[in-house]
């Protein structure tokens, strides 16, 4: 018979088992709460947990690589890859040798540890559309879901999964042409037996119904024409000779078409001028780009003409965005790290307001460089841009050597 201790004991044991694995949840979860905060702040401008931006989706990276591994690439990515690992040396290349910022210095073990607690805990959640704000005009803003690249991809659709209207017209063109050629073949095999020897003489085999019977059985006249075999008596070079032949049919009914199409081209365009020559489509279709450039404020190529902002308020928010979404690239006082030097004279796509505007808002994806219309508003990017306008000659401490051309 068990005793009301031993009872007791058990129950203890098994309440005291259980507090610890609360304790021990609550903590993980605690952990991936920081995780997310480190996360958003650090890296979620070159990564994200489903699609690969400027560096690689983390799903699941925890599985394919372990927790050691993480915490020292992001200590240091560069130390790694020179140390011959082979890992780090495949993510190094696979994304363009964009090197990765060092976190040794800017986070601790215990943040990094952090990060990867969040990466595991949002790797296990189900990918679902995620929801971007995408602006659509100066300042207006609305949400639309944003499709991930993996969606992107187009999937092979079988013939039987086409529109159903689509799959009736493929069958009612191929009983058409069944029925066609069923015709054909029954009127050849009922009429042909009916002539007789006639289809031999040459009245019925120079007539066209007999050119094209005699087609379809391997005589290829009614194509090629029929040679005569008659010598020009008048063309005798060293023995050599020439047949009077004529051209062959398709040639000549082909030469007479372009008679009539260039009768038909000149009436149309030179003469009644009811057409438009290339010189005057391609003026009407760069009106049309350039009527649709000024109606499309997400046009790469529509003209801008903004002014840099030197107000205190205006700078002061464009240096919190750019700490915020740029210093991880470009480094604190835009001294430059992966991205450049944004502090000399030498710009890689121009240092015009206008243009860094525009490098900001669309990136420059086969550098590493992600496009923040969407992320950002219209406004919090022009700050930006004038703010990096306003670091021109600070000269930072470790700034990167210059790079583009000199401005």
């Amino acid at each position: 018979m068990i005793s009301a201790k031993q009872i007791f004991g058990k129950s203890s044991l098994s309440l005291l088992a259980g507090l610890l694995l609360m304790s021990g949840s609550a903590a993980v979860a605690q952990d991936a709460v920081e995780g997310k905060k480190l996360f958003e702040a650090n890296c979620t401008v070159c990564h994200s947990i489903e699609a690969d931006i400027v560096g690689p989706a983390l799903k699941d990276v925890h599985k394919r690589r372990g927790d050691e591994w993480l915490v020292k690439f992001i200590q240091n990515s560069q130390e790694l890859v020179k140390s011959g690992d082979k890992d780090a040396i495949e993510v190094f290349e696979k994304f363009h040798k964009v090197p990765m910022p060092s976190f040794a210095g800017t986070l601790s073990e215990e943040d990094i540890t952090n990060v990867v607690a969040y990466i595991k805990e949002a790797s296990d959640v189900p990918a679902e559309a995620a929801v971007a704000l995408v602006t659509t005009g100066d300042d207006q803003q609305s949400e639309m879901p944003m499709v991930m690249p993996s969606e992107l991809a187009g999937e092979e659709v079988t013939f039987l999964d086409l529109p159903p209207v689509l799959l009736f017209t493929f069958v009612l063109a191929g009983a058409v042409v069944l029925l066609i050629i069923v015709v054909l073949v029954t009127v050849f095999r009922l009429f042909v037996p009916m002539l007789g020897d006639s289809i031999y003489k040459e009245e019925f085999r120079s007539s066209f119904a007999g050119r094209v019977f005699f087609l379809m059985r391997g005589d290829t006249t009614l194509v090629t024409g029929k040679a005569r075999d008659e010598i020009h008596s008048h063309h005798d070079f060293d023995g050599i000779q020439e047949y009077d032949n004529d051209l062959p049919p398709w040639w000549k009914t082909m030469f007479y078409a372009t008679i009539v199409f260039s009768i038909g081209y000149m009436l149309h365009f030179h003469v009644f001028k009811t057409g438009a020559l290339q010189a005057e489509e391609y003026e009407m279709e760069m009106e049309q780009a350039a009527i649709l450039a000024a109606m499309t404020p997400d046009d790469p190529n529509a003209v801008t003409d903004y002014e840099v902002m030197t107000e205190a308020t205006a700078l002061e928010s464009g240096k919190q965005t750019y700490i915020q979404n740029c210093a991880a690239c470009h480094g604190q006082n835009a001294e430059g790290t992966v991205g450049p030097n944004l502090t000399d004279e030498y710009w890689l796509h121009s240092g015009d307001v206008n243009d860094i505007f525009k490098t900001i808002k669309y990136g420059v994806p086969a550098k590493g460089m992600v496009p923040w219309q969407g992320k950002l508003t219209k406004d919090q990017m022009l700050e930006v841009s004038s703010y990096i306008l306003s670091l021109q000659g600070s000269n930072p401490e470790n700034a990167k050597e210059p790079q583009g051309e000199k401005e």
